[in-house]
């Protein structure tokens, strides 16, 4: 009797066919991506029309794209880079699919203890004092926080957020629970530095930025690079947590960046705009009375030119 030999053709014809309707599948945006490619284009679009010239026609093509990504839910560079974010819009588990976030990571070293440091921090209302990004965040409970994020072009993204790991002066992780603006999750690690006085901050970001890979170079064309914006906030909660003051202004002229100094600002309160600080009235009882030679020399020179 003939053993009949396996079918080993049709097995690997059946798998290509099979990963080709994968890959070329229409839908590969998450519903809410979608929802906020549609947000985008129609920014984009009425920005453009309203400037004109060539960034306006730049402004209105990507206004376009965003508005067909966001009709049709599939994303050319998503399929580009085998991403598919649709397959991950019923999971509420984590916050970062694996693989879809953008990853920053950056650490400073400050002149204090941790235990100082992390008291500060774990108070997440204090983080918009040296974070320029961040609008406001509102403590819920020991656990939840609400957070209002500034976006480009003056947009704001809002979520909440619960902390899913805790350890006193060492760790503070958090991650943004669903349906959130923009799926992010972090942590903050105070290390204990040789010289037994400082603290090594090490903060790790991870997140989802709107309208996915290309959401994140359409930021940057703002300004918006993600690293740098960490780096920056580390180096003003330095700042903030040495001094007392942290920096909080860019000089419009020269494009440095200065801190507000409270000893000129109340000068600048006590003293008329015309009146430098050291300026002062001399009292009448300082001025001293003129001499009898003083009064003499006067009266002769009087009666002379008269």
């Amino acid at each position: 009797m003939a053993v009949p030999r396996p079918k080993t053709k049709e097995v690997e014809t059946l798998a290509p066919v099979r990963t080709s309707t994968q890959r070329n599948s229409r839908i590969n945006v998450s519903r809410y991506e979608r929802l906020v490619s549609i947000v985008l284009g129609g920014v984009f679009t009425v920005f453009g029309m309203a400037r004109g010239g060539g960034r306006g026609a730049g402004a209105a093509l990507t206004g376009g794209y965003f508005l067909n990504r966001g009709v049709t839910g599939h994303c050319d560079v998503y399929q580009r880079f085998d991403i598919n974010t649709a397959v991950h819009s019923n999971r509420g588990a984590v916050s970062v699919p694996h693989l879809q976030g953008i990853r920053v990571e950056e650490s400073v070293t400050v002149k204090l203890p941790p235990d100082e440091l992390y008291g500060f921090w774990r108070n997440f209302e204090n983080l918009p004092r040296f974070m320029n990004h961040l609008e406001c965040v509102e403590v819920i409970s020991e656990t939840r926080s609400h957070w209002v994020v500034k976006a480009p072009i003056g947009l704001t993204v809002e979520w909440e957020a619960e902390i899913i790991n805790e350890k006193p002066n060492e760790l503070i992780a958090w991650r943004s629970l669903r349906k959130s603006g923009i799926p992010n999750a972090g942590s903050v690690r105070f290390v204990c530095a040789a010289d037994g006085h400082s603290c090594e901050v090490k903060v790790v970001l991870e997140y989802v930025p709107p309208a996915g890979p290309l959401g994140t170079a359409i930021a940057r064309l703002f300004g918006e690079d993600p690293q740098q914006q960490i780096r920056e906030d580390l180096n003003r909660f330095k700042q903030l947590m040495e001094t007392g003051t942290v920096v909080n202004a860019h000089d419009p002229i020269s494009g440095r960046i200065h801190k507000e100094d409270p000893v000129e600002e109340a000068s600048e309160q006590s003293f008329p705009a015309s009146d430098p600080p050291g300026w002062t009235e001399r009292r009448e009882e300082e001025i001293p009375a003129p001499s009898d030679a003083e009064t003499a020399a006067n009266d002769a020179m009087h009666n002379y030119i008269d």
